[in-house]
């Protein structure tokens, strides 16, 4: 086995020791490899997909950032226990997981991404290189990591929940440190980053004040645009925030308060509980208190039963709450799969896939939705059935999903059918989740 191979599988070994069992490791690897054969070109295509969402990954380093990536991603980055193993953001397609239309019908769609009525919708998912305390004033790269956060529309928060890694990030003893005290250090790295920003750039606005038509609506979004703020965003956070008239006024009070609810405003932010498997008890419940939305998870369990799959050892798609066992796996391969198994049975599943669909349907608030030219056998020009799909948020009408699909679909608009009705819908109808839709358009 190359050097490469055997560190894609080692990382597993301390939780998982089964899969240095497999009667081939170099079979598993070289399956490993399959979804990541992507032309640059076929990469950038998924990623083009109007709509599709942007889900970043943040913590300190040694958290399980990476082996979350590549679980849910498959794709080959490097892990490690030192600091700052990932520097550039390793960025890849995952998916959100819900149910397809398909289930309704006696055929199944033709899409990839439908197994047996589970349907995997694409998001883009990426890595950010590992924050310490101090990242908002540059310790450790931190203003570059920090930077690479601005374009998600949501991140996952990765805790060691195991307490086996301290502030800084290093590996400790497990139940050494206490993982509450991490939950809010994004945040505030974030807030107090932004709040630089913020301060920065405020004698621009205290000029921009002097002109008669000043609107600070306009002259915060313009100077907030980079981080990623829209003009609703600002407009929103304004409404919350008590401040002076006059920018002049303004204090870092005022300042520090405006970057902390336009972090929250634009970036959602969920506790992924990572290590859940070998955390002290009552850590996690712990780790709920301490914060709004906390996902338990095993990235190294989903990990090895993605690669067990592959391998042909396992039954088992993402988001499972179970998968079955080949006959053909040894005595350990087994003991390794049942200590998967009681961990996901604790927790419904190793908790990738749910932290996923958790932000994309919950927190971003999307739905999904099925566009077709054929509203009788929900096929597409080519006799596909339900060949795509694309998460909206929720309010969207069926203008919003024409265009999505392409924006001359959208230019060309005409009208709607509602494909499971059989009836023609009005322009400002709200979709719902699930809903196949023939979009009649010029174009």
């Amino acid at each position: 086995m190359t050097d490469s191979a055997r560190k894609r599988i080692e990382p597993l070994v301390r939780h998982f020791p089964l899969l240095l069992a497999f009667p081939s490791l170099e079979d598993i690897a070289g399956v490993c490899n399959v979804r990541t054969r992507r032309t640059e070109s076929e990469f950038a295509r998924e990623i083009a997909i109007s709509g599709m969402l942007s889900l970043a990954l943040a913590g300190k380093p040694n958290a399980g950032k990476s082996t979350f990536y590549t679980a849910a991603t498959m794709a080959e980055v490097d892990i490690g226990n030192y600091p700052f193993t990932t520097i550039d953001p390793n960025r890849g397609i995952s998916y959100a997981r819900t149910e397809c239309p398909c289930t309704d019908r006696d055929r199944r769609c033709d899409s990839d991404n439908c197994r047996s009525g589970k349907r995997y919708v694409p998001v883009e998912l990426y890595d950010v290189a590992g924050l310490v305390p101090g990242a908002h004033e540059g310790r450790g790269l931190g203003n570059q990591f920090l930077d690479e956060l601005t374009n998600a529309d949501a991140i996952l928060h990765v805790v060691d929940a195991s307490g086996g890694t301290n502030e800084e990030g290093e590996p400790v003893d497990v139940g050494e440190h206490d993982p509450v005290e991490d939950v809010d250090f994004i945040e505030r790295e974030m807030d107090q980053w932004l709040a630089s920003i913020i301060s920065r750039n405020w004698e621009d606005i205290e000029r921009q004040s002097r002109a008669p038509d000043f609107d600070i609506d306009d002259a915060l979004a313009e100077m907030l645009t980079g981080v990623g703020a829209t003009e609703a965003d600002i407009a929103l956070v304004l409404r919350e925030l008590s401040y002076p008239e006059d920018p002049r006024q303004w204090d870092d009070g005022n300042r520090t308060e405006l970057a902390s609810l336009l972090r929250e405003q634009t970036k959602p932010m969920i506790t992924v509980a990572n290590k859940a498997d070998i955390a002290p008890e009552g850590n996690v419940e712990r780790l709920r208190e301490a914060s709004d939305i906390v996902v338990p998870a095993t990235a190294e369990g989903e990990l090895a039963l993605r690669r067990g799959s592959e391998a042909g050892l396992v039954e088992y798609d993402p988001g499972d709450e179970e998968f079955s066992i080949d006959d053909g796996v040894s005595d350990d391969q087994r003991a390794g799969l049942e200590q998967i198994q009681t961990v996901i049975s604790e927790y419904g599943g190793t908790g990738v896939q749910k932290a996923i669909n958790t932000v994309v349907y919950d927190v971003l608030d999307r739905i999904t939705a099925y566009p077709v030219e054929n509203e009788t056998h929900w096929t597409d020009g080519q006799d596909r059935m339900l060949p795509d799909a694309f998460l909206l948020p929720q309010g969207s009408d069926p203008t919003d999903l024409a265009y999505t699909v392409h924006s001359d679909i959208g230019e060309g608009y005409l009208h709607a059918v509602d494909a499971r009705a059989g009836r023609r819908i009005s322009d400002s109808h709200e979709l719902a989740e699930g809903d196949v839709i023939k979009i009649v358009s010029t174009n």
